[in-house]
């Protein structure tokens, strides 16, 4: 299951914060900030898909992630990889090495990365 735009930005919030009331989640938007209701609506829509879960205290609630961040990215990267790449990570290291802007020093630390993967294998 997959998060809409705006469900994924506010999903962001709630992973920094690990768990928050709506007013929290509404403070740490950037202007202009989107209505309660807008907030009510995403949060209950990631409730019913199995992303959030909330503790009722008195009567607010205490929203915190049932997903952890990098387990959701991560299926969302295999997934691009193989619709995208033929699900060849190869083609898609490929592509994003010479389509993204990178500088020679990130090149370089992306280079570290792989060589540290390398010998843990």
């Amino acid at each position: 299951m997959k998060l809409s735009k705006a469900e994924e930005e506010l999903m962001n919030l709630l992973w920094r914060q690990k768990k928050a009331f709506m007013k929290d989640l509404l403070e740490a938007y950037p202007e202009p900030k989107p209505a309660t209701t807008t907030i009510a609506t995403l949060l209950k829509r990631m409730t019913d898909k199995g992303f959030v879960a909330y503790k009722s205290l008195g009567r607010s609630r205490e929203y915190y992630p049932l997903v952890k961040k990098k387990e959701y990215f991560s299926k969302h990267v295999n997934g691009l990889i193989k619709n995208f790449f033929n699900d060849s990570p190869g083609q898609f290291a490929s592509f994003f090495t010479q389509e993204t802007d990178l500088s020679k020093e990130e090149l370089e630390d992306l280079r570290k990365l792989i060589d540290n993967e390398i010998k843990k294998r």
